[in-house]
């Protein structure tokens, strides 16, 4: 299993981190260690001093994949969540300086928070899903899917040219604008409409 995600899919964010806008969906890829589930708390790690939340749709592939037509993408998942993707800030700025790849600011151990998954059938909108995430009982991210640069569809058509989508693979569609970061104490709950997908501590 993989956790494949977007980057910049929300103008907005990209304009936030002064990023231009891209022309053709970037992406980047978590491995599996990267999960964190059933709202289980996350631990600040000691090798960085500046953790970034992101907020993101997550949609879970149905079958495998490969080379998929946009027009028949609809047909590879049929389950959405919520999830997290925790960056360390600190570390993918220098390694953004140097030239580096940054597979250590995104790919670190418990940096892919995920909900439990619900059927696409189950939202009375799921052309237009609303999503948001509170911090500490205040509101810091909003979102909608009209708003992607790169909706789903488009999105695994593109990436499945390059790598075969499996079965149970995690498609993190990146995260509007309103990123920050986290300290220990914090508190994330994330809503998909007005449900409750996730609702965890920073320790």
């Amino acid at each position: 299993m993989k956790i494949v995600c977007i980057g910049r899919n929300y103008a907005q964010h990209a304009k936030e981190l002064h990023n231009e806008v891209p022309e053709k969906p970037l992406f980047f890829v978590k491995p599996d260690t990267a999960l964190l589930t059933e709202n289980k708390p996350f631990y600040f790690p000691e090798f960085s001093k500046n953790i970034r939340y992101e907020c993101e749709l997550v949609y879970k592939i149905n079958k495998v994949g490969k080379n998929i037509s946009e027009k028949f993408a609809s047909k590879y998942y049929t389950q959405i969540g919520l999830g997290i993707d925790f960056t360390a800030q600190d570390l993918q700025e220098d390694c953004k300086e140097k030239r580096y790849p940054w597979e250590i600011a995104k790919g670190f151990d418990s940096s892919a928070v995920v909900s439990n998954f619900i059927p696409l059938t189950s939202l009375q909108q799921p052309e237009n899903i609303n999503f948001h995430l509170e911090l500490n009982g205040t509101t810091v991210q909003i979102g909608k899917t009209e708003e992607m640069l790169f909706p789903i569809d488009k999105f695994l058509a593109y990436v499945s040219q390059f790598m075969t989508l499996k079965t149970g693979d995690l498609i993190f569609t990146g995260t509007p604008a309103g990123v920050g970061s986290i300290k220990i104490g914090d508190r994330l709950v994330g809503f998909l409409e007005e449900k409750e997908m996730f609702n965890f501590e920073i320790k």
